[in-house]
């Protein structure tokens, strides 16, 4: 186990394009934190960067106590799960497990402790003398991740490892990813776009944009205060509703006022409910109905404001909501975000 530490890690490509602008992070002992953002925004490069496998053009990274900058990736006592399994087809379960180990020339007997520990955590001992073609998606990913474990290394990094999995797989492997990792105690790095693995799996989420970091901070830190628009919408699906004041389009209640400032409102869709007669809410708009979509034991509805501005909120159960109806939402005060003609959160 091992702390991770970026100071001011920058990374520029020939033609002086910089991917990476100044990244600062502290990645405690055992922490599991996920670096999310969208295609392009520097997370998997970062990733490769502490793995060793993509150069720094300055600043500094360390594991640990050593600073790993000028460190071959095999010095680095690091353990990578990549998207495509990157299992070694000749060879049985066991043997992948194995290659790594003897590679380092580990006891015969310590190698057999660990692909025992290995596989009866991850649930593969029935498949340790098959070879990879005949294991299934989730079964093959579950090697690659026991072949990660038995390294015992100080850190895990893992690039994206559940994208090739179908949706029920990917729910399973998250949970068994998150129990592994409480269970093991590993500082892990973890690398998605996919916000929903983001969140049900980091202790911390970093969210990157542009090669900058945009916000740190627990899921729930995220959810509850984005410190800008571009978190706001990226963190929580369906992305938050952002309303631009200056052709409103909505009224405030009694009392109400937007901070100095505001150039935009954010509203979630699940803090939105219909109007209630005799309720007044901090928030009020008229909404024609656009689409519905049913996910289950809720719906999502789609419409407009007067002003043209998109909004969706979420109603309980089947929605009987008819399309092209006018309806009247509502939201309370506490679920109100204001942000600046920046993007940047007011308050």
């Amino acid at each position: 186990m091992a702390r991770i530490t970026f100071k001011d890690v920058r990374k520029t490509y020939g033609g002086g394009i910089e991917v990476i602008k100044g990244v600062s992070l502290d990645i405690a002992d055992g922490e599991l934190v996920v670096l999310v953002g969208p295609s392009g925004c520097g997370k998997s490069t970062l990733l490769r960067m502490i793995a060793g496998l993509e150069g720094i053009t300055s600043g500094e990274i360390a594991i640990g106590k050593r600073v790993v900058n000028d460190l071959e990736p095999s010095e680095r006592d690091i353990a990578m799960v990549f998207q495509n399994y990157a299992l070694y087809p000749h060879m049985t379960v066991r043997q992948n497990l194995a290659y790594g180990l003897k590679n380092r020339n580990t006891p015969k007997d310590e190698i057999e402790r660990r692909i025992k520990k290995a596989a009866k955590s991850l649930e593969i001992e029935p498949f340790l003398e098959r070879k990879p073609r005949q294991l299934s998606g989730g079964q093959r990913q579950r090697v690659a991740m026991g072949r990660a474990i038995v390294r015992e290394p100080a850190a895990f990094l893992f690039d994206e490892p559940l994208s090739n999995l179908d949706a029920k797989l990917r729910v399973q492997m998250r949970v068994e990813i998150k129990r592994l990792q409480r269970t093991l105690a590993t500082t892990s790095v973890y690398v998605t776009h996919d916000q929903m693995e983001a969140m049900t799996l980091a202790d911390r989420l970093v969210v990157l944009n542009g090669g900058q970091i945009e916000q740190v901070g627990t899921p729930i830190e995220l959810y509850e205060k984005p410190v800008t628009t571009f978190v706001a919408t990226f963190i929580g699906s369906p992305s938050m509703n952002l309303l631009e004041t200056s052709d409103r389009g909505f009224s405030l209640g009694p009392g109400m006022t937007l901070p100095p400032g505001t150039a935009t409102l954010g509203i979630r869709p699940e803090d939105l409910h219909l109007a209630t007669a005799g309720k007044p809410d901090a928030f009020s708009a008229e909404v024609r109905v656009g689409a519905v979509e049913l996910v289950g034991a809720e719906s999502y509805v789609h419409g407009r404001l007067g002003n043209n501005q998109d909004i969706v909120f979420r109603v309980p159960g089947r929605s009987q909501i008819a399309i092209d109806a006018c309806v009247m939402t509502g939201a309370a005060a506490s679920s109100l975000h204001y942000f600046d003609g920046s993007g940047h959160r007011i308050g």
